[in-house]
């Protein structure tokens, strides 16, 4: 029988990520997270924020560690795990009014990357929440000798992944109809970008 999957970075990073989306979903009732990982975030911000219906998502291969989490916290807010790979051409059929995303885009090809943001733009309704965390290149530069060490890192496991830069990101958000709200500095030299569908 496998283990329950555990991150620690997923334990660090869970309280200041909630300071930051506690008030920018206090009007959501849905959220669907894409890369839920191990779960750890699903159940731990479910349960901070009871007045949300929280939904897992990930690719098949992490759905077994996602429903240990899930069941073993028995909650009555979070659903899933949903299949979603972002390339897939049907994404699941949520109500939903914010995206939420942490460690993701790092981990995706510019392809991978181009469909998510096309996927969210499309799913979002009108004033629609995408918040995403990790660590961002601005100006075409690492913010630290850590994420530069950390992007090799990266590289050397899959080339086409690593650390994607703001203005590249922003700029496919302004395509799938998204305007930049917030840029928020965490730990770690870790960001949270915030893009409202629709906003004027």
């Amino acid at each position: 029988m496998m283990n329950k999957p555990w991150a620690e970075s997923c334990d660090q990073n869970r309280e200041p990520i909630l300071e930051v989306i506690r008030p920018l979903f206090s009007e959501s009732g849905s959220i669907l997270e894409i890369g839920s990982g191990t779960g750890q975030h699903a159940v731990f911000f479910a349960q901070q924020l009871p007045h949300m219906q929280w939904h897992a998502s990930d690719q098949s291969d992490y759905h077994a560690g996602i429903s240990m989490w899930v069941e073993e916290a028995a909650l009555p807010n979070v659903h899933g795990p949903f299949q979603l790979d972002v390339m897939q051409e049907d994404w699941p059929q949520i109500d939903i009014d914010a995206v939420f995303s942490a460690n993701s885009a790092h981990i995706m090809d510019e392809k991978m990357v181009e469909a998510m943001f096309a996927g969210v733009g499309e799913i979002l309704p009108h004033a629609g929440v995408f918040a995403l965390y990790g660590p961002f290149n601005y100006d075409g530069s690492y913010t630290s000798e850590s994420n530069a060490r950390f992007d090799e890192w990266l590289k050397s496991r899959d080339p086409h992944s690593g650390i994607k830069s703001f203005e590249w990101l922003n700029s496919l958000a302004r395509a799938a109809g998204m305007k930049l709200q917030d840029d928020v500095a965490m730990p770690a030299n870790n960001r949270i970008l915030v893009w409202v569908k629709d906003a004027e």
